[in-house]
């Protein structure tokens, strides 16, 4: 955890805490289900943990703020934001239910009470949110498509509502594709790690 604690001098001690467990428990359950890839599990606190945690470094969430993790997968970035944010409320959302089974597990493990794991396609979702979160589940055009009508008109935070998407490469042609405006945070602003050259947080606005 001290590559956490590096970049986020800020956490409480229980919130590291409940870093270190969300790492026991992917592990012991990546054993016999597969939520992350084999190979990055030696690189975890780099490649999941401070991944998804570079969203908060491009915002902080004011309470309350009602969020959308769509194709959490194991849950990122969805679980450690809601570890950051304890007074944001995280809905993760998975098409494959092994995936939700392990999340929900972890999450109530992790006693993380502002997270709701669902096995539901996106599109079936009727609620509406502040900010959809996501790790690069599909090309961007695609993914946007998941996420029509479903954010609330008020902002409320330091970023107008919309999509904050973890996306890495080259999908310059992908943003030519988009209608609406949008900002691209490199996360190499933040991490001084490899693993982040050419990784970014895409703000798309509702």
């Amino acid at each position: 955890m001290n590559i956490i604690k590096k970049y986020f001098p800020e956490f409480t001690e229980a919130q590291f805490e409940k870093f270190s467990l969300l790492k026991e428990q992917i592990i012991l359950w990546n054993a016999s289900i597969n939520v992350i890839s084999r190979k990055d599990i030696d690189n975890f606190d780099i490649n999941h943990l401070l991944h998804s945690l570079s969203i908060s470094k491009v915002i902080q969430f004011v309470s309350g703020t009602k969020i959308l993790d769509i194709g959490t997968g194991g849950g990122f970035p969805g679980l450690p934001l809601a570890i950051a944010f304890p007074d944001t409320q995280f809905h993760l959302v998975d098409s494959i239910g092994k995936k939700i089974k392990v999340v929900d597990a972890v999450s109530k493990e992790l006693d993380l009470k502002n997270v709701t794991a669902q096995q539901i396609r996106a599109e079936e979702l009727k609620e509406k949110y502040d900010f959809i979160v996501s790790r690069a589940v599909t090309a961007l055009p695609n993914f946007m498509t998941f996420t029509e009508g479903k954010f609330l008109k008020e902002n409320k935070n330091s970023l107008p509502n919309g999509i904050l998407y973890l996306k890495g490469g080259d999908y310059k042609d992908e943003l030519k594709t988009i209608n609406k405006k949008y900002q691209v945070f490199p996360i190499s602003n933040y991490f001084e790690e490899d693993f982040f050259e050419e990784k970014d947080v895409v703000l798309i606005e509702r």
